[in-house]
């Protein structure tokens, strides 16, 4: 695992020969080399600095121009010539990691800071995007490439509600028509992508109850407001409330985290607490959310005479993979190792905000496969002993380069692999 593993030769993949932007050999070997630094010294949302000033110089070598964000962490940068050149096509990347700390014990790369680990891959994703750019920056040195493109190094992408809102705040989606992105899974073979049209990831947001009454003696509990009663009625009433007022299908869930009340067994308290989380499947129904989980919740606390006070905080939307944008995807992969090298894949009940930039240009994901193929037992994500098979990063690269130049594809004449059999839309 782990090791530079050889690829293809060139005239084995599939439309190579037909289009430009393979991952150059030492290009490769030095992508590699940028993502071990990064699994080294991780940094969490809106700390990258280091992360930030790293893919900023090495950008400035290769002739571009990056400006960083205006939080100060995260940058852009443009490739291409942009007048009159139409709306552009974004590659984004996450560049933050989490506060857990990495467990592998023989690995030669592994963190350096303490409680910090780049366990969700985003280390694989900033490579992916800084090789896709410096390839994509060479063939317009050459005159190759037909349509600008802008790379988003985007912070905070595990910071509730996400980096996203803040990039777009800066500027980041100005000219931009369509945006692609990949995420690591460590179900999927190295060499492979998922895609699906539709949902690929759920929403998910935090909820916070609080809630009142005058408390008193569990000899008279018909004097006073029953908190207890009262908390363990919102537990359990609200969820089942709120699934039946919503499609099923949307997959619209309250779950409780935390619930706590009281010091002793014979007194009433006068305050209640209760924290957990609203998951969703759909768009649409977590947009009616809110709306929904406060009726539910102050519905119950009226029936007990309880006063409550709801604290529900906005987590991410999910991401919606546009199908127009999910077949750039299928025929770049398609381009570059064949159509057998793509899977469908389900939708997820984690977050990603990536669904913000969604809310303003059409976009869609990938799942791009970083499992070494035969390996038994893959290493999940959010866990201390995460690791990718590095070959991953060739295949997010050239997947990039390829949707950035069929981006473009009446002027290469590729038509038809845009106009091939898209997937089976299992979206909910």
């Amino acid at each position: 695992m782990n090791q530079v593993t050889s690829r293809e030769s060139e005239a084995d993949l599939p439309g190579e020969a037909a289009l430009p932007g393979a991952l150059p050999e030492a290009l490769r070997a030095e992508l590699v080399a940028f993502r071990r630094d990064l699994h080294m010294h991780p940094e969490l949302g809106n700390q990258e600095f280091r992360t930030t000033a790293a893919l900023k110089a090495r950008l400035e070598l290769a002739g571009l121009q990056p400006r960083v964000l205006d939080t100060g962490t995260g940058l852009i940068c443009d490739i291409g010539d942009l007048d009159g050149a139409g709306p552009m096509l974004a590659l984004r990347a996450d560049i933050d990691a989490l506060p857990i700390p990495d467990t592998k014990t023989e690995c030669a790369y592994r963190s350096t800071v303490p409680d910090r680990a780049h366990a969700c891959g985003h280390d694989v994703h900033t490579s992916v995007v800084l090789g896709a750019g410096l390839v994509l920056a060479q063939l317009h040195r050459e005159g190759r490439l037909p349509r600008p493109v802008r790379l988003i190094f985007q912070p905070a992408e595990e910071v509730l509600p996400g980096g996203a809102p803040d990039a777009i705040e800066s500027g980041v989606l100005e000219g931009v028509g369509r945006i692609i992105g990949v995420h690591c899974d460590p179900r999927v073979d190295a060499g492979r992508i998922g895609l699906r049209h539709g949902a690929i990831t759920s929403a998910c947001d935090r909820l916070e109850v609080a809630l009142d009454g005058p408390g008193g003696h569990t000899a008279r509990p018909h004097l006073t407001t029953d908190l207890v009663t009262a908390a363990a009625r919102v537990a359990t009433d609200v969820p089942a409330l709120v699934a039946r007022r919503t499609d099923a299908r949307s997959g619209l869930a309250v779950t409780w985290g935390r619930i706590e009340s009281g010091h002793a067994c014979n007194v009433i308290p006068n305050h209640a607490e209760l924290s957990g989380t609203v998951r969703c499947l759909d768009l649409a129904a977590w947009r009616a959310a809110p709306d929904l989980v406060h009726a539910a919740i102050d519905e119950i606390a009226n029936l007990y005479r309880a006063k409550s006070e709801i604290n529900y905080i906005r987590g991410v939307p999910p991401v919606v993979n546009d199908p127009a944008v999910t077949g750039l995807l299928r025929a770049a992969m398609t381009a570059r190792r064949g159509v057998h090298s793509i899977e469908d894949t389900e939708q997820s009940l984690g977050g990603e905000d990536f669904s913000w930039y969604l809310e303003h240009v059409p976009g869609a994901m990938a799942r791009l496969g970083v499992r070494t193929p035969g390996e038994r037992v893959p290493r999940d994500l959010h866990q201390g002993d995460f690791d990718a098979d590095e070959s991953a990063i060739t295949v997010g690269v050239e997947l990039f380069t390829a949707a950035a130049l069929l981006d473009a594809e009446p002027l290469l004449g590729v038509e038809p692999l845009l106009g091939a059999e898209p997937l089976l839309d299992t979206g909910v």
